[in-house]
């Protein structure tokens, strides 16, 4: 994979990015809940729904997170902790769910501790925007519409943040090398041109 590959893979995702994958995970949640709801019931066929749409987000954001470090394990807690909390208390699975995608962002997508709260309020205003949604139309569709659609603004908080510290690439050594190549020939030409007026040019 080249380096400009990685470097778009690795940037953070767009407004209009948040935007489809609102717009996707709304269609999902409708269908699957269409499909849990024949032989689930619609109480357990929604709490399922938000199990899978949410696992899905969080599979997305580990995708897109330029920190290699950490993925398969928060992938793994994810979705053992779903599982379990499906099994032993579904009534808290929107927690959870809302839980693991903002600990995740600030872990591996915010930059500080100020992004990071930030970020919970964006959490939180996209769970009253879902929770509103439901009350008036009564669709879970609708509902992960509004939510995932205000989640898409969570790029915006990264300006909130210090420089991240490892995220020089190759580049960054490359400009590196020629700040100190740079250095050395202003050297060079400034001892060049005390050669030129040393005072055994001027007894001549």
């Amino acid at each position: 994979m080249s380096t400009a590959r990685t470097t778009h893979r690795h940037a953070m995702p767009g407004f209009l990015e948040g935007v489809a994958v609102a717009a996707l995970a709304s269609l999902a949640g409708g269908a699957l809940q269409t499909l849990f709801r024949l032989p689930l019931g619609s109480g357990l066929a929604g709490t399922l729904t938000l199990a899978v749409v949410g696992l899905g987000y969080l599979g997305y954001l580990l995708w897109r997170s330029p920190e290699p470090a950490g993925r398969v394990t928060l992938l793994l807690a994810g979705g053992g902790a779903t599982a379990g909390t499906l099994l032993a208390a579904p009534h808290w699975l929107l927690a959870l769910q809302l839980g693991l995608l903002w600990l995740t962002r600030s872990l591996l997508l915010q930059r500080g501790p100020i992004a990071a709260l930030a970020d919970l309020g964006l959490v939180l205003l996209g769970l009253g925007a879902g929770l509103w949604a439901i009350a008036a139309t009564g669709s879970l569709a609708a509902a992960l519409w509004c939510f995932f659609l205000v989640q898409a603004l969570f790029p915006v908080l990264d300006n909130l943040g210090g420089r991240r510290p490892d995220t020089a690439g190759p580049d960054a050594h490359d400009d590196g090398r020629f700040d100190r190549a740079e250095r050395s020939a202003t050297a060079s030409l400034r001892r060049l041109a005390a050669l030129d007026h040393s005072p055994l040019d001027d007894s001549r």
